[in-house]
């Protein structure tokens, strides 16, 4: 009997068969992880390969994802799709299931930034932010999500979102807007899937070492600074991706990750005014703060 990943105590059975019997983790899953040509995507999809999965990457960059693969070696099979696009993601969502299956664990990562104050921001900045951090995730969510229900052997839906998702920020507004609203759509789509084993988990880093900072865009005010504010923390994305494991295998619902994660987490629950208040009194001293423990 084939255990759906969507419930704990079957997520510990497997993983400890798995242990016994020396397989991966993961062995015989298929793991579709977007945004896997940097940074969290890169280091999950050869997390989930190094634990025997077949790991489907996709990004935006063809070069990037392309390198992914070759680094994890034939379980990994690269894609180039905008998650951003309703249209590129249909035709990637059915393109995975004819060649390689319904996938059994999604890693919706793809993400981007826009830093300044709220003022400073574009149209254009807000609609690109919501389109990749927000829509992204709802395509992945929904396509990937109906297959599994379709199958009926449960599966597992992982959400990367940000400490920004509980702690407001003036340096990254519509980065904050979309990561929330991806934290409040994890809760929903769970609550909805618990009943068909499809477990849902939504991410929440803080500051880590990835290329969103040197890609991002800034408006206004002092770029060196704020680049030097999302690059301060130096956390490794391979310690995300551990935690992405993790909180499949567990079932687990909100994941703050590293010491700013979960400080803010807690702080979010216990005094959102305080958040409120650390908001006001910080802009680009946040990555200061980022650089303590």
């Amino acid at each position: 009997m084939r255990f759906p990943i969507g419930t704990r105590p079957a997520a510990v059975r497997e993983l400890r068969r798995a242990r016994a019997e020396g397989r991966g983790a993961f062995d015989g899953r298929l793991v579709v992880v977007t945004g896997a040509g940097s940074g969290i995507g890169r280091a999950t999809a050869r997390a989930f390969a190094a634990h025997g999965a077949q790991v489907v990457c996709a990004d935006i960059d063809l070069a990037a994802v392309r390198r992914t693969a070759l680094e994890i070696g034939p379980p990994a099979h690269p894609w180039r799709v905008d998650v951003a696009s309703g249209e590129d993601m249909e035709r990637f969502a059915s393109a995975v299931r004819e060649e390689h299956g319904t996938p059994d664990i999604v890693v919706n990562n793809a993400g981007i930034a826009v830093a300044g104050s709220f003022l400073d921001h574009e149209v254009a900045d807000w609609r690109r932010t919501i389109d990749v951090n927000l829509w992204g995730v709802v395509h992945g969510c929904r396509l990937f999500g109906r297959q599994m229900v379709e199958r009926g052997r449960g599966g597992h839906i992982v959400n990367v979102a940000s400490l920004a998702a509980f702690a407001p920020s003036r340096l990254l507004p519509a980065y904050s807007t979309s990561k929330a609203a991806v934290k409040m759509l994890s809760d929903c789509l769970r609550a909805e899937l618990a009943g068909r084993g499809i477990g849902v988990s939504v991410i929440c880093p803080g500051f880590t070492s990835t290329a969103i900072a040197a890609n991002a865009t800034y408006r206004g005010g002092d770029r060196a600074f704020s680049e030097r504010a999302l690059l301060r923390r130096g956390y490794p994305p391979e310690r995300v991706a551990a935690h992405i494991l993790r909180a499949v295998h567990r079932n687990t619902a909100v994941v703050p990750v590293n010491a700013e994660g979960k400080i803010g987490y807690a702080l979010s629950r216990i005094s959102p005014g305080l958040m409120r208040g650390i908001a006001r009194l910080m802009n680009s001293d946040l990555g200061r703060l980022a650089g303590k423990d």
